[in-house]
């Protein structure tokens, strides 16, 4: 099973953050975001990915900004499990 990484986007604007997350992710081919980027449809991108899919991450459209999001998709990732809890 493949463990999913999330980098951490405090410190970032979102096209750093995206770009770190598409060089995580280059086998995927997510689109190298840009100043015209709807960061929105990118993250839907980035959720569909194989090892999101079943991590029940956010979607990207209940949220206001992408900082938002990707905190919460931070913390949906890194939730403790029974391993890590004890």
């Amino acid at each position: 099973m493949a463990l999913a990484l999330v980098y951490d986007p405090r410190y970032h604007d979102f096209q750093s953050w995206a770009c770190l997350m598409c060089e995580g992710y280059a086998g995927q081919q997510l689109a190298i975001p840009n100043q015209q980027t709807d960061w929105r449809e990118w993250a839907a991108g980035l959720k569909a990915i194989d090892v999101f899919v079943n991590e029940g991450i956010p979607g990207p459209y209940i949220y206001e900004n992408w900082y938002d999001w990707a905190s919460a998709l931070v913390g949906a990732i890194n939730q403790p499990t029974e391993e890590t809890a004890t």
